[in-house]
């Protein structure tokens, strides 16, 4: 089975998906503003996430670690909120961020395996990963649990769909937007307070994505890589629903 990786810069994979994002980025945005303008489908055969069969174990560890780090980064923008309705929002992405982590974990005990067993192999990549993304303040921390959670979580869903059927049942409301509208509310209300936030905020939401995609696509399984024609409509898919995140906070994505 192939095994889930995540990049970094000094990880195997860095350098073939840094020049794949280079090769295709723009490719991928002309063929996505294609879709929207004319809604034109791609020739291309479209490689659907559920044809990528993760193996399981691979898939619990990288799943439990990714949101218990979530939960963690949560937690300390929590301090530097500006109000006490941001500090209660950010508690909403931190809680919600540990209870998907629970939820994985009971699945990994199921499984009879040790929950820190698995997620140690995924430590470095993830912590690495989101020390990049941290943000300078709690306007650009929030956004990345908003913002990277949602893709990532977004990814995860969709890879279930390959998983045993019954592990596919227990998941399956583990990766929903539950928090999304809550962090929307706040962070509209702090752009209509601070106009000057919000240029700030959709050029910090342009580099997560990208670093987020990167990401997202080492974690497909190996023989994904191999069709990069074809994983075009997936990142497509992925790039569509963050503008409509985006979108709900009146920010050009």
């Amino acid at each position: 089975m192939p095994v889930l990786t995540l990049a970094t810069s000094g990880g195997p994979y860095a350098g073939a998906v840094v020049s794949w994002w280079n090769r295709r980025r723009t490719r991928l945005a002309a063929s996505w503003l294609a879709s929207r303008t004319t809604g034109a489908t791609s020739p291309v055969e479209r490689l659907q996430l559920d044809d990528v069969s993760p193996e399981l174990t691979v898939y619990l560890g990288q799943a439990a670690y990714l949101q218990l780090s979530l939960y963690e980064a949560m937690g300390r923008a929590g301090s530097s909120a500006p109000t006490m309705s941001g500090r209660l929002v950010t508690g909403v992405l931190a809680t919600t961020a540990l209870d998907r982590h629970r939820a994985i974990v009971a699945e990994i005990a199921r499984s009879g395996h040790e929950p820190a067993e698995l997620m140690a192999p995924h430590r470095e990549a993830i912590d690495a990963f989101l020390r990049r993304i941290a943000g300078a303040d709690w306007f650009e921390a929030i956004l990345t649990g908003y913002v990277t959670a949602g893709i990532l979580n977004d990814l995860f869903a969709s890879l279930a769909k390959s998983l045993p059927a019954d592990v596919r049942g227990r998941l399956k409301t583990v990766f929903d937007g539950r928090e999304e509208a809550a962090v929307v509310e706040e962070l509209t209300a702090v752009i209509a307070r601070e106009p000057l936030v919000a240029s700030r905020l959709a050029m910090w939401g342009r580099r997560l994505v990208g670093d987020t995609l990167l990401v997202a696509r080492s974690a497909l399984a190996s023989h994904a890589r191999e069709d990069e024609e074809r994983l075009e409509p997936v990142f497509t898919e992925l790039i569509a629903a963050h503008t409509r995140r985006m979108d709900a906070l009146g920010l050009t994505a």
